[in-house]
């Protein structure tokens, strides 16, 4: 009986034991079933809301993509939906919509600016009509990263910038040849399209074509065709980097080419990059062609920090040989190319060319609080005459033949200072409003079209002159990749930096008028829609 009496007390203890453990399972589990309906209906709520922009590769001149893809070595983990394959990814940016210039020239299906965004020596009267390549240059790419060892990685990048109105790769040069003879230069291209100057002269890869090495520890080094570090310096640190109707620095060049946009991307070129905790270091070297070519030494160095939403760069360097195409050839220099008086054979196609060694120096700097980024830079440029002059016949980029090469405009040095400010508010995380102020100021220099250097006339190109821009965009990211935009931008230049812009009678601003005041303005309101993947 005893016996009995215990093992009946003992299941009583263990069905108590069960039945507290079976209370307490159950309202955990209650618990974990009212926490996933909380959890579900937070879900359902986060989407259907507006999605985040995805981040994407600042197509700036589309080598933005650069700084931080050269100096990481970890992948950065792929959207839901990127391109990518084994470490190897396609990406590219469209760009298109319309514009109105008051004074304005054709639209070119060559350059990668195809529009005169700013004032410049082809405005001519009113324009309006498609614009491609507004707040971005439209750009196709593939890159990849693979890791070759324990923390060692191959990285690669090829890239090419289009005009999406035509279909053609953007080429400068092209744009410029085939606008020669239309004028003499200083006189209006009546019939001339809009041209310009650019690094970008429809190479199948115009923008980015090399191959290098990155470590954690040792930093990544690459070689090939890329940015040159004042570039970079201009897409990390211009408040609308990347536009090409808005942003001076960024439409004409030579902010972020040492003094010419022609060197904006360096061919043969060789270039470190190292982080030291906040602290990055850079250096770059282009290796000269050899012969008769522009294609100089260059040799340019950086350093950087971040800290706390603070970051700043300080960019110098030296270019020899460097090539500023500013005007067509005239239409007596074409007839003497091809009636063989020069002794030229140009199979691209010739322009004329300055030539000079230059010295630069660079800064800027940016700063985040909140929904606020604030942007600021300066750069001093010195043009020199070039210590090893280049012939006719000379070749530069892509191929293009130099048939008329000044190597004496600079019997003194010409000074350049360039100088921006800007502010970019986001109103939420898809809309961002942004303002800039864009100036250059020039000195007055000796050579021979100013032998004294007393400018008796102020509109000579050796002459002080000034270059001054504001802009305000609006950009809404309003789906996954899509934004809409839309920009203004006041350009006006004055004295030396306006020579040759010398407008027709039927412009408001007739060749008397621009004569009087010595100095040109226009204005470009547009509208787009911007594609990225």
């Amino acid at each position: 009986m005893a016996v009995f009496a215990f093992a009946a007390v003992a299941h009583a203890d263990e069905l108590s034991d069960i039945q507290a453990q079976s209370k307490q399972l159950r309202e955990q589990n209650q618990a974990l079933t009212k926490r996933l309906a909380d959890l579900e209906k937070r879900q359902q709520k986060l989407e259907q809301q507006p999605q985040a922009a995805v981040p994407h590769i600042n197509p700036a001149d589309a080598m933005a993509a650069d700084l931080p893809y050269k100096a990481a070595v970890k992948a950065p983990a792929p959207v839901d939906n990127s391109l990518c394959w084994h470490g190897v990814c396609l990406y590219g940016d469209f760009d298109m919509g319309v514009n109105y210039q008051n004074h304005g020239a054709p639209f070119n299906a060559l350059a990668g600016g195809p529009l005169d965004y700013a004032v410049e020596r082809t405005s001519n009267g009113s324009y309006f009509g498609a614009a491609s390549n507004q707040i971005s240059t439209s750009f196709i790419g593939l890159r990849g990263k693979q890791e070759v060892a324990d923390g060692l990685y191959a990285v690669f990048n090829l890239q090419t910038l289009y005009n999406p109105a035509s279909g053609m790769n953007a080429n400068g040069l092209g744009a410029i040849v085939q606008n020669n003879g239309l004028g003499a230069t200083g006189a209006p291209l009546a019939s001339a399209n809009a041209f310009g100057d650019s690094s970008k002269a429809g190479q199948m890869f115009n923008n980015a074509a090399y191959f290098g090495i990155s470590s954690p520890t040792y930093g990544t080094f690459t070689m090939g065709r890329q940015s040159a570090l004042t570039s970079d310096l201009v897409v990390n640190y211009d408040p609308l980097s990347g536009s090409n109707a808005w942003s001076i620095i960024t439409y004409e060049g030579a902010t972020g080419g040492g003094g010419d946009t022609e060197n904006r991307i360096l061919d043969n070129s060789f270039e470190y990059r190292l982080n030291v905790g906040p602290v990055r270091l850079a250096a770059e070297m282009q290796a000269r062609n050899g012969g008769n070519s522009t294609t100089g030494n260059i040799f340019q160095g950086n350093i950087g920090i971040d800290y706390m939403g603070f970051s700043m760069d300080v960019v110098g360097g030296k270019t020899f040989d460097a090539l500023s195409v500013a005007t067509t050839l005239t239409a007596a220099q074409v007839t003497a190319i091809n009636t063989g008086t020069t002794g030229l054979s140009c199979s691209l196609g010739c322009v004329s060319g300055t030539i000079s060694d230059n010295s630069y120096i660079q800064v800027a700097a940016k700063y985040t609080i909140g929904p606020w980024k604030l942007y600021g830079g300066y750069e001093f440029i010195q043009y020199a005459n070039p210590n090893n002059p280049i012939n006719p016949g000379a070749f530069a980029q892509a191929g293009y033949n130099i048939a008329f090469a000044n190597n004496t405009n600079f019997t003194s040095d010409k000074n350049l200072q360039i100088f921006w400010a800007g502010v970019k508010y986001s109103v939420t995380p898809t809309l961002d409003l942004v303002g800039a102020y864009y100036g250059e100021r020039q000195n007055s220099f000796v050579n021979a079209s100013n032998p004294t250097g007393t400018c008796t006339t102020a509109v000579a190109s050796s002459c002080s002159g000034a270059l001054d821009a504001a802009s305000f965009v609006v950009d809404w990211r309003f789906a996954r990749q899509f934004d809409l935009y839309a920009g203004i931008m006041y350009s006006q230049k004055t004295n030396g930096i306006a020579n040759g812009y010398v407008l027709t009678a039927t412009n408001p601003l007739v060749a008397a008028t621009y004569n009087t005041l010595n100095k040109v303005s226009a204005y470009d309101p547009g509208i787009g829609l911007r594609y990225q993947f």
